[in-house]
């Protein structure tokens, strides 16, 4: 029981000794050399100053609130990252622009066959060639033209 009492009494010298370094002073002061100094107890240099420091314990819920607060704010921005699309590259609009060359070439092609021919075609579901009459050949034709509008006039 002794042995008890000595070392919670011992404890609770450690804990006020403690406490006392934690709350002591703390002094500034500049040297001859124009350095600045701090230090926890005073010198007696002439420029010395006690400094008012107050220290507080840290409130753990605000410091979880700031905490959860960049998390969210983190996720937030990876979440419009994923969803914002990516921009093209050079290689993307340079390979776009020449698939849009080729789209409009092959339409061009295609309204000049229907111009040079005599009479136009389609194949039927047993393959047989079935001849546009006139409506039907200046309908294609002018689908065509309007398809080289949309693939070359951008």
């Amino acid at each position: 029981m002794r042995l008890n009492l000595q070392a919670l009494t011992l404890a609770a010298v450690a804990v006020a000794v403690s406490a006392a370094a934690l709350a002591g002073d703390v002094y500034k002061y500049i040297d001859a050399d124009g350095n600045v100094h701090y230090v926890d107890r005073p010198t007696g240099e002439p420029s010395e100053q006690r400094l008012a420091i107050v220290s507080k314990p840290t409130d753990q819920s605000a410091v979880q609130a700031r905490v959860q607060a960049r998390v969210d704010v983190r996720n937030t921005a990876r979440e419009a990252a994923a969803v914002a699309p990516e921009e093209p590259t050079r290689e993307d609009i340079r390979s776009e622009r020449e698939k849009r060359q080729q789209e409009c070439q092959a339409f061009r092609d295609r309204l000049e066959r229907f111009v040079q021919s005599r009479r136009l075609y389609r194949e039927d579901e047993q393959g047989e060639r079935v001849y546009l009459d006139e409506e039907q050949t200046r309908t294609a034709r002018d689908r065509v033209a309007q398809q080289i509008q949309e693939h070359c006039d951008s």
